[in-house]
């Protein structure tokens, strides 16, 4: 290593390309005079950083001692290593030249005059510009969105965590820094695993709703339509029936709404919502209109659905019933300028809440949104969870003191629904309050008790704001104009036949056309991504080309033998999509 002689060059590509760890770097401005002084050649005569205590980095040991194990064992094509902790390049630049060229590296430093002296003894812009290595701002968004880079790894091969041992001697910045890593790590592996199946059911269920959500209609009509509304949202908390008395008693004053899942136990207590909203995909949402005692409880009142819901569950649905598309399916990129798209977050509650606000509602009641639970029971009775007896499991729950000091559980995904909700508190102009039974708290909302709503003004809406959104959602359950879409598959089937007719040729002579046939493939997936509207039904399938693309070194019989059955699937997805969006039966294959 030489002592900075490519600090300038690694800097003016990173500026140039408008990295972001290079407008991080810019943002740091760290000082190049600590640098210089800090770095030197130890008594060993290696390049060395010399530490707040004057002892260097490898004084001790040298830089073989932590790094010799970082080489992955197994040569796999398309794995990746994330490093936490750069030091001055010998870890770094010992996966970089001991790994395929399709091994991606990902490197985030949390000290800004480290990233300086490790970028100044090697030129890096190589392995940037192939794609091989990249650095990354530490902070958490920054590192979750380039770790999403990483899915194909995740998915078909592997990848390690690094931390840098040697690093973790200047500060606690170093653990701390690996902790999230790993935590985000963790978190995508997880998401991505799920997602497989997830992403197959939920757009598979939007296909198969679609023609019902045309005809059942828009809620693009909502927009403004709930101003001076005071929406009382119910939760399925436990607490929910010790309020149950005060919300019978002002039932009249208040617009409640509540999901689908709440509906068994509101019918117990004697409380009819005004409109009820359901997101989960799961056929166990069928339960919950098994738990209704009668099921014309439901037949007055409005429910808003995902597309993504199963068709059977939307279909025994006795009231009026009027679609909600969400992200992450059709309507993301095909609707999105015809039809409300809402991020509708993993949690009802927090659907509901965004709904109503994008409506214009002005107030927020939460009640029995405890997001959280206190010995064995996490819901109110009528609710399909509430006949588990739940024992608190340290790997799975989170245990915490609630307002009055009391112990009480809750899991990491009602936390997340606790952020998202104070998220939307606090970007919006709306009063919230929170009718405290005991559980989380949320931070924004004013907590209050029965005492508090003794006139019940509070859930009172703003003159006739209530009967004007009940009239306005009755409007919109009604059809809309259904768009048009030419379908594609017979196209597609052509172009697919045609691309399949050339690798076969190719795989003739395999051993001479490697480089070709991964071309191809990557055309092919290329090919299969372009359409917005088809993409999130084959995401399975891309991700599968991709896989092949990716990790593998060399094609043969056996790939060719996958590549025809992603192949199959595809074009059965493609007439499933036609015949779904078709305004008849005529195109159906």
């Amino acid at each position: 290593m030489e002592i900075n002689k490519y600090l300038a060059d690694n800097l003016a590509y990173l500026a140039e390309t408008g990295d972001p760890v290079g407008r991080w770097l810019a943002e740091e401005n760290p000082d190049p005079a600590i640098v210089h002084e800090r770095l030197h050649r130890n008594a060993s005569g290696i390049v060395d950083w010399r530490m707040d205590d004057g002892v260097g980095l490898f004084e001790k040991l040298p830089p073989p001692f932590f790094y010799r194990d970082w080489r992955p064992k197994e040569q796999l094509e398309g794995a990746g290593t994330i490093i936490v902790g750069v030091g001055i390049g010998y870890g770094l630049n010992h996966v970089l030249t001991g790994t395929p060229d399709s091994h991606k590296v990902l490197v985030a430093e949390p000290r800004p005059e480290m990233l300086l002296a490790c970028l100044g003894q090697t030129d890096y812009r190589p392995y940037l510009r192939h794609g091989k290595l990249r650095f990354v701002p530490p902070r958490a968004a920054d590192i979750e969105l380039a770790i999403q880079n990483f899915d194909v790894s995740f998915l078909f091969s592997r990848v390690w965590l690094r931390n840098d041992l040697a690093c973790q001697q200047i500060g606690p910045e170093y653990p701390r820094l690996g902790a999230l890593v790993k935590a985000k790590m963790e978190s995508l592996s997880v998401e991505l695993t799920t997602l497989r199946h997830k992403q197959e059911v939920m757009v598979g269920n939007e296909l198969r709703n679609y023609s019902r959500a045309m005809d059942e209609g828009s809620l693009a009509r909502m927009a403004g339509m709930a101003k001076g509304l005071t929406a009382v949202l119910l939760g399925a908390g436990p607490s929910l029936a010790g309020f149950a008395p005060v919300l019978r008693e002002h039932r009249d004053k208040g617009f409640y709404a509540a999901a689908l899942q709440t509906l068994p136990a509101l019918e117990r207590l004697g409380i009819k919502p005004d409109l009820c909203l359901a997101i989960d995909f799961n056929d166990n949402m069928m339960q919950s209109l098994d738990n209704l005692r009668d099921l014309s409880f439901a037949a007055d009142i409005p429910f808003v659905y995902s597309t993504k819901m199963d068709p059977a569950v939307v279909a025994r649905y006795p009231g009026p019933r009027i679609p909600l598309w969400t992200q992450g399916g059709i309507g993301t990129y095909v609707l999105k300028d015809q039809e409300l798209v809402l991020d509708a977050g993993g949690n009802v509650s927090v659907t509901l809440e965004r709904l109503l606000g994008w409506a214009g509602a002005e107030r927020f009641v939460f009640v029995g949104c405890d997001l959280s639970w206190q010995g064995e029971r996490t819901h109110v009775d009528g609710h399909h969870n509430a006949v588990w007896v739940h024992t608190y499991n340290p790997r799975d729950d989170v245990k915490l003191n609630n307002l009055h000091g009391q112990t009480i559980y809750t899991h990491m995904g009602f936390l997340a629904a606790k952020r998202d909700i104070e998220k939307d508190i606090a970007a919006s102009s709306a009063g919230f309050f929170n009718l405290y039974g005991g559980g989380v708290v949320i931070d924004g909302a004013v907590n209050l008790g029965p005492a508090d709503l003794a006139s019940g003004e509070l859930f009172a809406s703003r003159g006739a704001a209530k009967d004007v959104f009940l009239s306005a959602l009755a409007r919109a359950a009604s059809p809309r104009v259904r768009p048009i879409f030419a379908p594609k598959a017979a196209s597609w089937a052509t172009s697919l036949k045609n691309a399949s007719r050339r690798l076969e040729k190719l795989m003739r002579k395999a051993d001479k056309h490697q480089q070709e046939i991964k071309d191809l493939l990557s055309q092919i997936q290329f090919f299969t991504r372009h359409d917005p509207l088809y993409m999130p039904y084959l995401y399975n399938e891309i991700m599968d080309l991709a896989g092949l693309v990716q990790t593998k070194k060399r094609y043969g019989v056996k790939e060719l033998t996958a590549f025809k059955a992603i192949r199959g699937r595809i074009l059965e997805k493609t007439r499933e999509i036609d015949a779904c969006l078709a305004p008849s039966g005529s195109w159906a294959a």
